[in-house]
Formats: C-alpha cells, sequence, structure tokens
C-alpha cells in the first residue's frame, strides 16, 4: 500500500509541477520546433523531444494533468453515485431495491466499450459543450465514464450495506429510537468506509486506462491539449523512429494503475 501511495503521490506532485518545470526548462509544451524533431534525452530535453519538437518531459507531465484529472473526476463521482443508489438499495429494499439493482444489471450486460466510443464520437456542442477545448474535454469524458462506472460500486456498497443493516448494533439502535438517517450516518457509512476506498481506487486506474484507450482512438482528449492516451496515438507510427515518444506516456500509465491496484489491494489487506 505505501508503495502504491508513494506512486500516485509522485505522479500527482509532477503534474502540479509541470508549470515550474517549464519555467526551469525554458520551453513550451505546446510549442513547435521543428528543428529539433526526435531529439535525444539531453539537459535542454531530459526525455527528447517528440515529431513536432515539443519537449516529451513537459507533454509528459501537462498528460498527466490531464490523464489524472479525467481519473478522479470519474472515480470520484462514479463512487459518489454508486455508493447513494448502493445504500439507498440496502435500506429501503423491496421495489427500490428490485428496480435499482435491476438498473445496475442492465448497464452491466451492455458492452461499455463500444458504447463509450459511440458516445464518445458524439459532437460536443449537441450537450453544449464547446468543441476542442481541454475543459470541455475532460469533462465530457469524465461525465461518461462516471455514468458506466457507478455500478461496481453501487453493487459493492449494496451487499456490504445488507451485512451491515442485519447487524445487531444497528438493531439496538433502531430499538433506542435512533433516527435512520442518524443509523446510515453514524453507523452504517463507517463500515462501508473500507469498500468505497477499495473501490474509488479501482476505478481511478479503471478511468484512467479508458480515457486513454479513447483519447488513442481519437475520440477523448482532442490536439493539441496532452493526455498519455493521444501521445500513446501519436507515436505509434514512429514507435521504430522514436521508441521513447511512445515508452514514456505507456510507462506512466502502467505506473498509475499499479499504484490503484496497490493502493486497494492494501486497503482490503488491512481490513
Amino acid at each position: 500500500m505505501k508503495l502504491g501511495l508513494a506512486l500516485l503521490a509522485v505522479l500527482i506532485l509532477a503534474a502540479l509541477a509541470a508549470p515550474l518545470v517549464a519555467a526551469a526548462l525554458g520551453h513550451d509544451a505546446f510549442l513547435p520546433d521543428l528543428f529539433n524533431r526526435f531529439a535525444p534525452p539531453s539537459t535542454a530535453h531530459p526525455l527528447g523531444t517528440d515529431e513536432l519538437g515539443r519537449d516529451l518531459l513537459l507533454r509528459l507531465l501537462q498528460g498527466a494533468r490531464v490523464s489524472l484529472a479525467v481519473g478522479l473526476l470519474a472515480a470520484l463521482a462514479a463512487t459518489v453515485i454508486g455508493t447513494f443508489i448502493g445504500l439507498m438499495a440496502a435500506w429501503r429494499g423491496g421495489v427500490w431495491d428490485a428496480v435499482l439493482m435491476r438498473l445496475a444489471d442492465g448497464l452491466l450486460a451492455l458492452p461499455a466499450l463500444p458504447l463509450l466510443v459511440i458516445l464518445a464520437a458524439l459532437d460536443p456542442a449537441v450537450v453544449g459543450l464547446p468543441r476542442g477545448e481541454a475543459s470541455a474535454d475532460i469533462l465530457r469524458i469524465a461525465v461518461l465514464l462516471a455514468a458506466f462506472g457507478w455500478v461496481g460500486v453501487a453493487r459493492l456498497v449494496r451487499a456490504t450495506a445488507l451485512s451491515v443493516l442485519a447487524r445487531d448494533f444497528v438493531r439496538a439502535a433502531r430499538a433506542m429510537g435512533v433516527s435512520e438517517g442518524q443509523v446510515l450516518w453514524r453507523h452504517v457509512l463507517p463500515e462501508l468506509a473500507a469498500p468505497i476506498a477499495i473501490a474509488t481506487a479501482l476505478a481511478v486506474g479503471g478511468a484512467v486506462l479508458a480515457e486513454s484507450t479513447l483519447s488513442f482512438l481519437g475520440l477523448g482528449i482532442a490536439p493539441p491539449a496532452p493526455s498519455w492516451g493521444n501521445m500513446l496515438a501519436n507515436a505509434q507510427e514512429l514507435v521504430f523512429q522514436a521508441p521513447l515518444a511512445a515508452l514514456w506516456p505507456g510507462l506512466a500509465i502502467l505506473l498509475t494503475v499499479l499504484g490503484c491496484n496497490l493502493v486497494a489491494d492494501g486497503v482490503a489487506r488491512r481490513r
């Protein structure tokens, strides 16, 4: 767990430090330099340059800001939605439980990736978002991922909440006249903290992978804004000419997903 937290902390701090690194190196992550294409690693360009002569380190750090933002936003939204729906299903039971869980089952049965590809290909202007802006792309992709990502959280929360609601201390609290809101807030939600933390950590890694896939296919974050996925897409035809351009974003995705999985595994072991 400590290794996973350390990996994620380093990646987040590196993303936050992107403007400082750009100022220290004296380069612009978005400004092409065609006379310096495919430059090898050097003092001026620690990771080399890409096919347009842009500094790979700065592009990687800017891509981290985008990819991690999508992952965190999508995971947090999916966790909030899934926790609410799972808790409502367990608490209210009956028709509420049946309807909400059948909705979850229906979404779970759908082919998520093809649907994400279709929805991501829709014109952003249809839903009132501007075209080609990084912030709009981040919001659009995060919403799409959260719309499909809450199902696993809801099922996990429902199963855990049903177990907690059947325990003696919850029955005792109800027998003493404690309100249902207080029962959920003071007795049920604290018991759900570990499962929710595990689901959130896994959701961050899954969202980063999904965003990278959509951006790789040209349906996610639109250039010139960098993300790890579109950096890989740009490097796919140049993998033999400039392998470092594909190595660094691929390694960043790997470390992010590894860190999230290690954190989730650590939380599960501590339960």
